[in-house]
């Protein structure tokens, strides 16, 4: 199967070396969605999936024959995802062994930061942005076409390359859950619910584009795609960063009013915890498809936060080692951590959360300022439904650990918060030049119909 695995990576990297810059990310995002992560080709004591390989050719291409790395400049951004991963390896040195430690984070890296840098050069554009989300369009409609077949037949054309897998490899019967009458799709991912949170997170991006696409039977068959191949995983983590996404976006006509509507969820969960003998999160397993599970999500928070779970560990975490909490939640003999600022502190302790939620914080600070300067535009539609889509991407991640094409995807969108502001800088300098104070209605329609960015 490594054979298989390099020939695909091989395919990748040759429409690499084919075409610009601009093509290279769906490029790099189909081998990621289609081809599974867990099939490798092993060199030393690494492995190289087929997403790794091309990620190198990209970096090789990249700063050896093409100039998008010219004039490159670090942002706050970008140090703070740099300092993320020091962090990790220096809480890590106290718990793991060097080696391991070294080889785990590499592997992290070429997965992670690289793609991240690799957006951060490529896309300097609105355009390059569009162009990207498009194709991410096109890229779902297979992948949820075998979603729902597989839901309902139960069959995945992946599954005879499960024995192959270099790790999280699942059994026949994990491989065939059912639920109300279903299979939980999983095609060339992980698990199910990495299978429906590729689409839950790309989906609300792609709604983004409602304005930029004149051919509306396409942008109305891409979204059906992302909805039917998030529905098809059958698991609640989807569905939820997908609602949560929904709401967000639904609320873009009362934005105005996000302090009155913060406010009122506030004080909802503050009379849930006042009132009731549960905490306000663990209501949610009123809506969702399995009770036990978000059940065992509030226990593991309450383990690990408030009955002890990290004590003596705060600092530097348990590094890879099992925490032990399994027994104290619910009997089981391992800890299942699917709580992924948990798992960072689990594995990190504070060293590593305080950086990777200053990373969050910082990127969606950005998103709140270009808006606050396009939010007069088409483009504030855009904007918004990004947003949204990290809006409910990291909600959603308090009651799941990202993994695989997911957790990519996720530094991808990272990269995109830094390299958004780019795309609007250029107008928004010339207008704020011309009109410093109030933009008249008569400009802001001319420059919209022109497909001008202005703010």
């Amino acid at each position: 199967m490594q054979g298989l695995t390099l020939l695909v990576a091989i395919i990748g990297s040759g429409l690499i070396l084919l075409t610009r810059p601009r093509w290279w990310l769906p490029i790099f995002l189909g081998v990621v969605a289609f081809y599974p992560c867990n099939l490798t080709v092993p060199l030393g004591t690494i492995d190289f999936t087929a997403g790794r390989i091309v990620t190198f050719v990209m970096l090789a291409k990249g700063l050896m024959f093409s100039n998008i790395f010219r004039g490159f400049k670090l942002i706050w951004l970008d140090k703070l995802i740099i300092i993320y991963f020091i962090a990790q390896i220096a809480a890590g040195s106290a718990t793991m062994d060097m080696g391991e430690l070294l080889e785990n984070r590499a592997g992290a890296i070429c997965d992670l930061m690289l793609p991240y840098f690799i957006v951060r050069a490529v896309m300097k554009k609105k355009e390059d942005y569009l162009f990207f989300i498009k194709a991410a369009m096109v890229i779902a409609v297979p992948i949820a076409v075998l979603g729902i077949f597989q839901s309902i037949t139960g069959i995945n054309p992946y599954e005879p390359l499960r024995q192959y897998a270099a790790w999280g490899a699942r059994s026949a019967e994990q491989s065939a859950q059912t639920r109300y009458g279903l299979y939980r799709a999983t095609g060339s991912f992980p698990q199910p619910i990495m299978f429906g949170l590729y689409f839950a997170m790309l989906g609300p991006m792609a709604v983004g584009l409602y304005h930029y696409i004149q051919n509306k039977p396409f942008f109305y068959m891409g979204i059906a795609a992302m909805g039917v191949g998030a529905f098809s995983s059958l698991s609640s983590g989807p569905y939820f960063a997908a609602a949560l996404s929904g709401l967000f976006i639904a609320m873009y006509h009362y934005r105005k009013k996000w302090k009155t509507l913060v406010l009122i969820a506030a004080l909802m969960c503050l009379t849930v915890e006042v009132i009731s003998n549960r905490h306000f999160y663990e209501v949610l397993d009123r809506f969702s498809l399995s009770g036990s599970a978000v059940w065992y999500r509030s226990r593991l928070i309450e383990v690990a936060l408030f009955e002890g779970g990290m004590n003596n560990h705060w600092v530097v975490g348990y590094g890879h080692s099992d925490p032990n909490w399994g027994p104290r939640i619910d009997g089981r003999s391992f800890s299942d951590v699917v709580n992924h600022y948990l798992v960072v502190l689990c594995r990190y302790g504070l060293v590593g959360l305080i950086p990777f939620l200053t990373i969050v914080g910082t990127a969606m600070w950005k998103l709140v300022k270009v808006f606050k300067k396009n939010s007069r535009t088409r483009d504030a539609w855009m904007l918004w439904c990004f947003s949204g889509a990290m809006f409910g991407t990291l909600i959603a991640m308090n009651s799941v650990m990202l993994f695989g094409p997911p957790w990519t995807i996720f530094y991808i969108m990272l990269a995109l918060c830094a390299q958004i502001p780019s795309y609007f800088a250029q107008s928004v300098r010339y207008v704020r030049v011309y009109y410093p104070q109030e933009i008249p209605a008569e400009i802001i329609a001319f420059e919209e119909n022109k497909g001008n960015v202005t703010i």
